[in-house]
């Protein structure tokens, strides 16, 4: 049985191999002169893949370092909260937001009205645009002290969408050129000073930081994509926090350096409605109750997942007290029926839960192939319908904070990530209810009957819901534990 390890709950989160390391870290880690402390050695998972531009998935390194900020930040519940905009309203198709007063960028320009007009439009322009805007048709227009933020049709999610990462706000000199180049742009408590590629950054206290002084003097990065390598660092105490633990390195570390937070992503297995031996529901059903959930939890993730009741898991605190009872299709015979089963290697643990899948569908009378690729190379395939069933690990959230986004993407009829292959009229209808109401308990409501149709056409078997896993070195105080995973270190985090 494993040791405990720390284990966070939704209400408090945020709120507070040693040969392949060889040269990542100094072993003590620098200082600065005086009593101000040491700077924070992080041991990040990916190395930047777009050049560290905030209009692509880099923009969560930018957030997670707290160098650049967003007009509004979410809550635990994901509801929007103030942040470089005080205020806001909303006027049909328009919303008004109220910039903050005080803030400067780390190149000493103000923030103004403008300079967010420029940010918002830079993405909303951009090409590709950031996954957040995928199909928003958005405009911004200064106004004083004020933001008037316009889209084509109501869109009851604008505040949340402006939370995202990919929409944060950075001084014009970022936009010089072909690329969005951060360094020195932000307006977060550090600034971003030193760029080496995909192999390391640096990031420096900005005294001037409209909420405070941060706490630490700096910030040193280094990409580690090992996972062994990465729990090795704070094994050896060469890095102070490191990000994304495996599961079969987490056993090994002192479990008082590990926290375990629940996370909005759900590893789901995907079932093809359209064609194959899934396009017959009784034979879906066969599959999903084949599937012991379980003993993949206990086996493969070694206790560190939880167990799904549903698509959203407990990351999302309101969803289990809203869920109703489903009438569910009765199993059919498989019959010796010859399924293929896709996945990926990206993520370490996936490989392990298809062979664990492969075994329980034959015992219940299927005949399973599978097809284990890297991410890149079956995504493509995935998402033409070539497979009878795919294994996904998949964020339930995305970018805006709120399941709607993921849930039409995923399993409306024109879904950009559709990989069941479904086409369900309820299923649509749900969906585009639950997507055009309001923020708040109506929406969430809304959210768990779509939740629901989908379940109960079998084109996804949620198994479960992961954790983040994180390490924190015995002197770290106040690294954020963030499911959504858009803080780590922030203003209040040292290292004593």
């Amino acid at each position: 049985m494993r040791l405990p390890a720390r284990f966070v709950p939704l209400t408090a989160v945020t709120t507070a191999t040693s040969a392949l390391l060889t040269g990542c870290f100094s072993a003590a880690g620098p200082e600065e002169a005086g009593s101000e402390g040491k700077r924070i050695r992080v041991a990040m998972m990916q190395p930047p893949r777009s050049g560290l531009s905030p209009l692509s998935d880099d923009a969560f390194k930018l957030s997670r370092w707290s160098t650049a900020e967003t007009l509004v930040k979410l809550d635990a519940e994901g509801d929007a909260r103030p942040a470089l905009a005080t205020e806001w309203k909303r006027s049909g198709k328009t919303w008004t937001f109220t910039i903050r007063e005080g803030v400067t960028f780390h190149d000493g320009t103000k923030l103004t009205a403008a300079a967010v007009v420029n940010s918002l439009t830079e993405a909303a322009t951009a090409s590709p645009k950031p996954r957040i805007l995928d199909g928003v048709d958005l405009k911004a227009k200064a106004d004083g002290d004020t933001v008037t933020v316009t889209t084509a049709v109501e869109d009851p999610l604008v505040p949340q969408r402006l939370s995202s990462p990919q929409l944060s706000i950075l001084a014009a000199k970022a936009y010089e050129g072909k690329t969005v180049n951060p360094l020195g742009a932000g307006t977060g408590p550090f600034e971003l000073t030193e760029v080496n590629g995909t192999a390391s950054a640096a990031l420096d206290r900005y005294d001037d930081y409209w909420g405070g002084k941060a706490k630490a003097p700096g910030i040193d990065v280094k990409y580690v994509p090992d996972g062994t390598a990465r729990a090795a660092s704070l094994r050896s105490g060469e890095a102070d926090i490191v990000e994304a633990v495996p599961v079969s390195q987490a056993a090994v570390l002192d479990q008082d350096l590990i926290t375990e937070v629940p996370m909005p992503r759900t590893n789901t297995l995907y079932l093809n409605t359209e064609k194959g031996v899934f396009k017959d529901a009784s034979l879906r059903a066969a599959a999903r109750e084949a599937v012991d959930a379980e003993s993949i939890v206990e086996g493969v993730y070694e206790g560190r997942a939880d167990v799904a009741e549903g698509l959203l898991g407990p990351a999302l605190p309101w969803a289990a007290e809203l869920r109703s009872p489903l009438k569910r299709a009765e199993a059919g015979d498989p019959d010796g029926e010859a399924i293929t089963i896709g996945t990926f290697t990206d993520r370490a643990e996936l490989p392990e839960v298809a062979a664990t899948l492969q075994q329980q569908l034959q015992k219940a009378g299927f005949k399973v192939k599978l097809d284990v690729r890297e991410y890149a190379n079956i995504e493509s395939d995935a998402l033409a319908g070539e497979f009878d069933a795919f294994i996904l690990s998949r964020a339930t959230v995305l970018d805006s904070g709120d399941p709607a986004a993921y849930l039409y993407s995923d399993f409306a009829s024109d879904g950009s990530f559709n990989i069941s292959q479904l086409a369900d009229k309820t299923v649509d209808t749900a969906i585009d209810q639950a997507s055009d109401t309001a923020a708040g308990d109506a929406r969430r409501q809304a959210v768990i009957e779509a939740e629901a149709a989908v379940l109960t056409t079998d084109a996804a078997v949620p198994m479960l819901h992961e954790r983040v896993i994180q390490g924190d070195a015995a002197g770290v105080v106040d690294a954020a534990h963030d499911p959504r995973e858009r803080e780590l270190v922030t203003a209040d985090t040292y290292v004593k």
